[in-house]
């Protein structure tokens, strides 16, 4: 009886039968709408939907507070085990887990599943502000720092706040007289940019593209290797500028940690084949996104790397001890 027992296994899993697909599909995007989060978990949805990879279209749920910690202890604790749910992440997820800011939860309580393409961050300012380029914003910012808030979607010590910290370093600026404001999410940081009520925005390419292109906003600066395409494609890389700061911004996933092994690979392999698409390609396209291939185990192991980096790199900008 347990050799036919097995034998019928094998036939169902051989046939497909027994592979999984989820009922109820849902993203998590760890902050409010227009950010970068958002972003992912919708953009990645449709395209999912439109590959006929899910079979109805995936609910994205808005879930804020924390620089993401919120979402993060709600998938620990309430969620472990839930086959259909994934979660939008970034390296502000992996900054806020090397500085210990989710509690007393770590980057092993989740199972993260991979990233499929590549943001850059960048330095923005109002239309209508005072500084036309980079060299006239810092010198600006170094003659009196308080004057000038500089504000993004992270909380203080998260990934926009880093990227502040590094701009100020690489300035000359002394990083405790830095005037952060953290917003939770970039849309809400956007909001409060163009009302005036800071005067720098530090966020990622995908966030401000419209803007960009409505003329309501100045970027001066990108934080990537080379210069982006599309509406960035004129704008200068801070290391054009003098400036030898970088941040890439991977968009990517994680999952429950107890989440069955055939869900688990099931995102593993849709997410890859989003990736390999014509489809994907064009939101890349569109959103000045780079490519950014890494999923399953690979993807953990860069994952465990990330937050010991930033962990040192935390620690350099006395954030942490």
């Amino acid at each position: 009886m347990r050799w036919v027992v097995a034998t019928t296994l094998v036939a169902l899993v051989g046939s497909g039968l027994a592979q999984f697909t989820p009922r109820s599909p849902e993203c998590i995007a760890p902050a409010g709408a227009g950010g970068g989060w958002d972003f992912t978990c919708r953009s990645v949805a449709q395209v999912m939907l439109d590959l006929k990879i899910i079979p109805q279209p995936m609910r994205v749920t808005n879930m804020t507070g924390g620089g993401g910690g919120v979402a993060y202890a709600n998938v620990v604790t309430q969620r472990n085990n839930d086959p259909n749910l994934i979660v939008a992440a970034s390296p502000a997820t992996t900054v806020r887990l090397a500085q210990g800011q989710y509690s007393r939860f770590t980057e092993r309580d989740v199972r993260w599943l991979g990233a499929i393409a590549a943001d850059f961050g960048l330095v923005a300012v109002k239309a209508d502000a005072p500084w036309r380029s980079m060299q006239e914003l810092v010198a600006a910012w170094k003659a009196d720092p308080a004057k000038i808030a500089v504000g993004g979607g992270s909380a203080v010590g998260g990934q926009d706040h880093m990227k502040v910290l590094l701009l100020g370093r690489a300035a000359g600026i002394e990083p405790r007289n830095i005037k952060y404001v953290p917003f939770d999410g970039g849309g809400e940081a956007l909001t409060s940019l163009l009302g005036g009520f800071i005067q720098v925005f530090a966020g990622d390419a995908s966030e401000l593209r419209a803007q960009v292109q409505a003329g309501t906003v100045r970027v001066l600066g990108v934080m990537a290797p080379r210069r982006l395409e599309g509406v960035y494609a004129n704008i200068p890389t801070l290391r054009e500028l003098g400036y030898n700061v970088d941040w890439v911004v991977w968009r990517g996933f994680y999952a429950p940690k107890n989440m069955p092994i055939e869900a688990y690979e099931f995102w593993v392999q849709a997410l890859r084949q989003v990736e390999r698409s014509p489809e994907w390609a064009r939101v890349r396209e569109q959103n000045a996104l780079g490519k950014f291939s890494m999923v399953g185990a690979e993807f953990q192991v860069f994952v465990d790397r990330q937050v010991n980096q930033f962990r040192n790199l935390s620690r350099e900008l006395g954030i942490i001890r």
